[in-house]
């Protein structure tokens, strides 16, 4: 499969009917972190300070799947833009450390609320981001999974690389990237 964001095959669905994709709100910086309390084990829940931070800092970073029937957030997916090439766990908590010129981006949450998994969500936010991202110059996005998650991945185009350097969590994590 190729590593790039045009292999990213998206489902025949009324995805784009049924949620606005759009950067997050202020406003709703309390369901982003609600969102990640549900979508992620206590252990590698982001503080709610650091995505509050990254929201007003960096919220064209920050892609939501807005519910256009309740308005509810569905789904999200944030990242900052940097120069260097690997993850490391101080993007998670360090919002300044975004470079508006950077070309490389570092994916640090993809978050869809359980009662709309299965849907290609996912998969939707993926593309639409990277789209979103490669129209701003940027080149290359960086994730970092758990084991169970590499499959999930690679079917959407990225490229396992190896063990990465995070250590979010106390856990072990793998480093994938797809090109832009």
């Amino acid at each position: 499969m190729s590593n790039d964001i045009n292999s990213i095959k998206e489902n025949d669905t009324d995805l784009p009917e049924r949620f606005e994709f759009r950067d997050i709100r202020q406003e709703e910086a309390a369901q982003a972190s609600e969102m990640e309390v549900i979508c992620f084990p206590p252990n590698e829940v982001i503080e709610e300070r650091f995505i509050n931070e990254r929201i007003k800092v960096v919220p064209d970073m920050f892609l939501v799947a807005a519910d256009r029937k309740t308005g509810k957030l569905a789904g999200s997916l944030s990242g900052i833009a940097v120069h260097e090439k690997e993850f490391r766990d101080d993007y998670f908590k360090n919002a300044s450390l975004h470079d508006p010129d950077g070309k490389n981006v570092m994916l640090l949450g993809l978050n869809v609320l359980p009662e709309y998994r299965m849907q290609g969500l996912a998969r939707t936010l993926i593309s639409e981001y990277g789209k979103r991202e490669r129209a701003k110059g940027r080149s290359r996005m960086v994730l970092t999974c758990a084991d169970d998650k590499v499959e999930m991945y690679k079917k959407m185009g990225f490229r396992e690389i190896g063990r990465s350097a995070s250590e979010l969590g106390g856990e072990e994590w793998n480093e994938m990237d797809i090109m832009l």
